[in-house]
C-alpha cells in the first residue's frame, strides 16, 4: 500500500510599484510587491493570502519592516 500526497504551493505576483525610502544596505530603490501565495491538494486550493512584501531593486533584497 502506497499513499501519496500531492500537495502544490504557488506564488504569483499582482502588482509592483516603487516604495518610499531607500535600502538601508545599498542604498538602492525599494520596490513594494503584492503576492498572492496558494496551497492547494490535488489540484484543490485549501488556503489563499495577499502580501505585500519589500524588496530593493538593486541587490535584491527582503526588506522588513519593524
Amino acid at each position: 500500500m502506497c499513499l501519496v500526497f500531492v500537495c502544490d504551493e504557488d506564488e504569483t505576483v499582482l502588482s509592483r510599484q516603487p516604495a518610499p525610502g531607500a535600502c538601508p544596505y545599498c542604498g538602492g530603490l525599494v520596490q513594494a510587491m503584492d503576492v498572492e501565495k496558494q496551497w492547494r491538494f490535488c489540484f484543490f486550493p485549501l488556503y489563499w493570502r495577499t502580501k505585500r512584501k519589500l524588496y530593493c531593486s538593486f541587490c535584491a533584497r527582503r526588506l522588513v519592516v519593524q
